[in-house]
């Protein structure tokens, strides 16, 4: 293809893409709503859409497969067919097709071919054939009225329509540019805030104020340029959620909230994945079968759902059912069979601990492995990837009543929120979203258990790692200790330090060559005084307290 042509066919993917995400959800409420004349005019639009994009592109398999389900849709427009279960099932095959082929065209690839059992089903409909045949639209089901518009009141100029939406589709590699261009900007603010305090000038400090200002504006600016609602995800979990439970013989219903929720492109895409994990384990460990549900006095149909809400600077997504629920108990029996944790350990688990044991690889307390799940895969996939983005995930569970597990991720990934800290002469930059807080206490305080560090905290025992052991400096004799309590991956413990500096946000850098590859670093980053502070990876450190960043 020409340049131009690879520029149409890259609008084309991204627009055909927008459309068979909502497609899925739009089928789903169709069919559950069957006699809504607006969602099956938007269902036939898609189509005939993606149609008349692959035409003007030559994709013939797409038009080929598009064009016989907008035919059978136009039929069922004019009120002389039906669309049964089947169709429903035709449908959403083509919607896994049609993203198939999109995939291919993206990657350069041959289009594969269209089921042709789906093809054939919807060039079958015919006007008044197969199934029951409705009434002419214009005879049992009336056009809803056209809304009535406002009229002004007397002495009033009539109201005037809102100018339409204007977007302008931008290469996210060039807004990638300016995101990081902010991000000196922001380094440059800090360093000069920092200087003001020492050289005490009053014009300098309205400067300095005014570049704050505009700093800071800026970068919200920029950072929405970036934003995009987590609806965008969502919308593939109507369809998903209705071929998981079909394949499974069960009736689920998917409930979704705040959808408009917004978060760093990046994050919404990167997220998919565990969101994915999440539903489906939700439909297949969780919800029961219809019949188990009626013995036990539950509606027969099962309850998914999936719900986003911003707090602060973070966004939490919950993906919740009102299924079986987890039994701790089994986990930790299956945990102790497969040998990833031992007795000892076990036995000493707090049944929310237990719950956390789900995030094992090679876990699964399914009985019978099926497609979807039983292989011990895929949770521990979910916690690592919400870890990547530097966020939590916590599960609450009751038995009979269903499982709650709820994500906690920042909203962009651009600034990262640190608490820094300080050890012999260096700073070193926390994740703020794994601080859970700083407490003081003597070095009499501290407790050893089988050779490790620990502070009785609030009646249970916290282990402690000494952030000067763990770099293998000298120590030092205090009369108190500063410990910063972290969510580590599998439960909290304390980080020892010198002192703690207060919270900066900061702008994520690479590594150092020479510290590449080595566990216990994320990143590195230039603070306010204008030194350079290393990011410290909260699991790699809280790991193994013996462990230090030469041996490992």
């Amino acid at each position: 293809m020409s340049a131009v042509n690879d520029d149409i066919a890259a609008d084309f993917i991204v627009e055909a893409q927008e459309l068979v995400d909502r497609l899925g959800e739009q089928l789903v409420a169709l069919e559950q709503a069957p006699t809504d004349r607006e969602l099956l005019n938007a269902v036939f639009r898609a189509f005939h859409t993606i149609k008349g994009g692959a035409g003007f592109l030559d994709l013939p398999p797409m038009v080929r497969l598009c064009h016989a389900v907008e035919d059978a849709l136009n039929i069922v427009r004019d009120g002389a067919h039906v669309l049964d279960a089947a169709d429903f099932d035709g449908a959403q095959r083509a919607i896994d097709s049609v993203n198939d082929m999109l995939v291919a065209l993206a990657a350069g690839d041959p289009l594969p071919d269209p089921p042709e059992d789906v093809v054939a089903h919807f060039r079958a409909i015919r006007p008044g054939g197969g199934a029951v045949a409705a009434a002419p639209a214009s005879a049992p089901a009336p056009k809803a009225a056209p809304r009535p518009k406002a009229k002004a009141k007397a002495g009033e100029a009539p109201a005037q329509a809102e100018p339409p939406e204007v977007t302008v589709r931008v290469d996210t590699r060039r807004l990638d540019t300016i995101v990081n261009l902010v991000g000196e900007l922001v380094l440059a603010r800090n360093r000069l805030k920092t200087l003001r305090e020492s050289l005490r000038d009053d014009q300098l400090d309205r400067a300095v104020g005014a570049l704050d200002i505009a700093t800071s504006r800026l970068q919200s600016a920029v950072m929405k340029t970036r934003m995009q609602p987590v609806g965008r995800v969502f919308a593939r979990f109507p369809k998903l959620a209705r071929d998981v439970a079909r394949s499974l013989g069960k009736d689920v219903e998917l409930h979704m909230d705040g959808v408009d929720t917004e978060l760093d492109r990046n994050l919404v895409e990167t997220l998919a994945d565990p969101l994915v994990h999440l539903v489906r384990n939700a439909i297949d460990h969780g919800i029961e079968s219809a019949d188990l549900r009626a013995r036990l006095g539950k509606p027969r149909a099962g309850n998914v759902y999936l719900n986003a809400v911003q707090e602060g600077d973070h966004v939490t997504i919950e993906v919740r059912d009102d299924g079986a629920g987890i039994d701790p108990e089994r986990l930790r029996a299956k945990a102790r069979e497969r040998g990833l944790i031992d007795d000892e350990t076990a036995a000493r688990l707090t049944p929310e601990e237990c719950l956390q044991l789900v995030f094992l690889a090679g876990l699964s307390t399914k009985s019978q492995v099926s497609d979807l799940s039983g292989r011990g895969v895929g949770m521990d996939v979910v916690q690592s990837k919400v870890r990547e983005l530097s966020g939590e995930v916590r599960i609450q569970s009751e038995i009979g009543r269903g499982s709650r597990f709820l994500i906690r991720v920042p909203l962009t990934l651009a600034i990262l929120p640190t608490l820094l800290i300080q050890c012999a002469n260096a700073v070193y930059a926390l994740p703020l979203a794994r601080v859970v807080e700083v407490i003081g206490c003597k070095p009499s305080d501290r407790r050893w258990i089988n050779g490790r560090a620990t502070l009785d905290m609030r009646e249970r025992p916290l282990p402690l790692v000494d952030l000067r052991h763990w770099l293998e400096l000298p120590e030092v004799q205090t009369e108190g200790l500063t410990i910063v309590v972290l969510q580590g991956r599998d439960a909290r413990f304390g980080l020892v330090v010198d002192a703690v500096r207060g919270r900066e946000e900061i702008v994520i850098k690479p590594l150092p060559r020479a510290l590449r590859g080595l566990q216990g670093y994320a990143g590195a980053t230039l603070i306010g005084d204008g030194s350079l502070a290393l990011i410290l990876d909260v699991d790699g450190i809280g790991g193994d307290s013996s462990s230090t960043p030469a041996r490992r």
